[in-house]
């Protein structure tokens, strides 16, 4: 049985004194993570205040991006090893506004996955189609693809260990939601890849979220189907309330 995993994405919102605040909001009412995994995912700017607010509680904090070398001359980037010093849990990659407005590639992604599970954290790999992708019949090849190439040379228990993300591009802050049957199709092809590059016991412990104007009114539908294992959650992560109606409603 896998554990179901809900990780809030703030993309670029929140001050840090928002930031704090939310984490104080919702760290004693957070449920067991023996049933949910329960995550916050934050710029990087506010990352040290929320790690030091969660200290000791439930909630789990994620960076929003990395770099793929821990130290350097890459002014702007923040290294992986300064971000798991900070006690982060978990690394989101791969998200769909990195790779359109910042021009990130598979190989990119590839190495930051490898640099975050090296100290020790977790990565939250996205992968996820256009509208015109899905309407040509493209999907299962270029997901496929995506998730391939981001996992290249990791190892079984690597993969096994780290969560994967659908988001179909369509679907991200425009209100519009894949339906159940389709997420859970498409979630069953990046599972399917997992078995054909690191065997189906892998397939089977790795765990998938979909992502995509997911709310408390229709996580549900999402969680009951067999191929989805938690959510990848934007807008209905910002407010302390919402947050918590969706790890209630799959606990």
């Amino acid at each position: 049985m896998r554990k179901p995993i809900i990780a809030g994405n703030w993309k670029m919102n929140k001050t840090a004194k928002e930031a704090v605040a939310f984490a104080e909001a919702v760290k004693n009412k957070i449920p067991s993570n023996d049933k949910v995994d329960s995550v916050i995912g934050s710029p990087a700017l506010f990352l040290q205040g929320l790690t030091e607010a969660a200290k000791g509680t439930e909630l789990q904090i994620s960076a929003q991006n990395c770099y793929f070398e821990n130290a350097g001359a890459f002014t702007g980037e923040n290294s992986p090893e300064a971000i798991a010093d900070l006690g982060v849990d978990y690394v989101i990659i791969g998200h769909s506004e990195r790779r359109q407005y910042f021009h990130e590639t598979d190989e990119d992604i590839n190495k930051k996955a490898k640099a975050i599970i090296d100290n020790g954290m977790t990565p939250i790999v996205c992968c996820g189609e256009t509208l015109e992708q899905r309407e040509g019949g493209e999907t299962e090849e270029w997901i496929s693809g995506q998730i391939s190439a981001a996992l290249k040379g990791l190892t079984a228990e690597q993969v096994a260990n780290l969560v994967l993300a659908y988001e179909p591009i369509w679907a991200i802050g425009t209100g519009k939601s894949s339906s159940a049957e389709i997420a859970n199709e498409t979630c069953g092809v990046v599972r399917q890849t997992v078995a054909k590059d690191f065997g189906q016991e892998t397939a089977d412990k790795v765990r998938i979220q979909y992502g995509g104007s997911v709310k408390p009114e229709n996580i549900k539908e999402y969680m009951a189907e067999e191929n989805i294992d938690g959510a990848l959650v934007g807008g209905a992560s910002l407010q302390p309330d919402s947050f918590l109606a969706l790890l209630e409603a799959v606990k």
